[in-house]
């Protein structure tokens, strides 16, 4: 495969996802494969997909339905499906979508440049294994970024088992990579021009490794110079170590940002969903976190409608949230998946779980906008990633993970400052730059 070939990647879901999807592209650039974003163009479309939003799978069919076309104009194109999806899914996939030519799962995308080479031959292939070896050490070295901020998957997979939850099944189970090959591929990240780094993870604070938990490997990598910034994400509460809530405290470069999932206020149903903790032990931990770094922003992710929640269950998550008070939040009517434990139980009327979570929604962009319109006057620094519409305007991200807009002419991408903030919109903040 000498010339070029353009390869078009559709991501859903997650920053793990997002992550995956530059390491596939990398992967498959050592076979001459080049981006595009355009899937009319392309030699090769690959949806890497996500199970965990309501009918994931039957977005992908249907996405796959719309590629049709394409195919039928241009045999020769190339279509595969990677990720969660992919490994939920399997032969279902060349079963019903005879235009597919590959399935990968998550954990075996590194024999994408294999499996590519044998469809060459007429052969649909799939892999969906659990690989002995790391997959890691199989990808091709990070390629120079776009921007000032990366991903680094730090650990994988999930032992938890919410009753909800497809990532056990779909990502196997939690394996944290090596200490050293994280801080080489940190350096090397920094070296190609990033300033900040989000360290992924389905249970990113059980990652532990060389006798280090995640607060350890954080204050290493603070120690990288030319590393400004360090966030991680996702966490579970039951994994939030004396070590890191301290690092909050005592690590600058640990932005003042914590998305810390609970899905629900109410005892009975945490303990439905096999959640191992409670709502007075979140809050608690809450506490502990808030003592160490007192202006941390916390974010979370609720489920409403859980099978069982009653009119009480429903009351004790608002008064959670009331209690923590949560700078913005994910939430989502629950909605069964294939092979979990809670998939066996009746669900609620849909009227019903519409109702409630409309009601959590409004009091959670509350909270959001209170957060937000704080800020104003506020000084904060800001990453600047890329150029905003206007002329001489950038955009960045603040302390806080709130988008930015900057008035300042000569600016770059990958500049850090101070800015003062001036307004809150519904979305984003804007504010004047006064240093660096």
């Amino acid at each position: 495969m000498s010339e070029s070939r353009k390869l078009f990647i559709k991501t859903y879901g997650c920053q793990m996802n997002v992550y995956d999807s530059e390491r596939m592209a990398e992967a498959l650039g050592a076979k001459g494969y080049v981006l595009t974003e355009v899937a009319e163009e392309a030699d090769m479309v690959l949806l890497n997909t996500c199970h965990i939003r309501e009918k994931a799978a039957e977005k992908v069919y249907s996405d796959l339905g719309r590629l049709r076309p394409l195919k039928v104009a241009r045999p020769d194109l190339k279509i595969g499906v990677a990720g969660c999806v992919a490994q939920a899914e399997g032969e279902e996939i060349l079963r019903r979508m005879p235009l597919v030519d590959l399935v990968v799962g998550p954990q075996s995308y590194h024999r994408l440049p294999d499996m590519l080479e044998r469809t060459e031959g007429g052969a649909r292939v799939i892999d969906t294994d659990f690989p002995e070896e790391d997959k890691f050490d199989h990808l091709p070295e990070r390629k120079a970024l776009r921007g000032p901020t990366a991903f680094l998957t730090v650990q994988e997979g999930c032992d938890k088992f919410c009753a909800f939850c497809v990532v056990p099944y779909t990502r196997g189970a939690e394996v944290s990579r090596p200490f050293a090959r994280l801080m080489s591929e940190a350096r090397a990240l920094v070296e190609k021009g990033v300033r900040e780094i989000t360290l992924l993870g389905q249970n990113v604070n059980a990652w532990s490794n060389d006798g280090r938990g995640l607060g350890g490997l954080i204050r290493e990598l603070a120690r990288i110079d030319g590393l400004e910034r360090l966030r991680y994400t996702t966490s579970h509460p039951n994994d939030m170590a004396d070590d890191l809530i301290e690092a909050h405290g005592q690590e600058p470069k640990l932005m003042p940002y914590l998305h810390l999932p609970v899905q629900s206020g109410s005892d009975r149903i945490l303990k439905a969903m096999n959640r191992k903790h409670t709502a007075e032990q979140y809050l608690r931990l809450v506490e502990r976190i808030r003592a160490a770094r007192p202006d941390i922003l916390l974010t979370s992710d609720f489920i409403v409608g859980f099978p069982g929640e009653t009119d009480a269950d429903f009351e004790a998550t608002l008064a959670l949230i009331r209690a923590v008070g949560f700078g913005s939040a994910f939430s989502f009517k629950y909605s069964a998946r294939p092979g979990t434990p809670a998939a066996e139980k009746p669900e609620l009327p849909a009227e019903l779980c519409d109702a409630r979570l409309q009601t959590l929604q409004a009091l959670l962009g509350e909270q959001q906008r209170a957060a937000q319109a704080a800020m104003v006057g506020r000084e904060l620094g800001v990453l600047y990633e890329k150029a905003g519409r206007l002329p001489g305007q950038m955009v960045g991200k603040s302390d806080y993970l709130h988008a930015v807009h900057v008035e300042d002419p000569g600016a770059r991408p990958g500049d850090l400052v101070r800015v003062r903030i001036t307004a809150s919109g519904p979305n984003s903040l804007a504010g004047e730059r006064i240093g660096v």
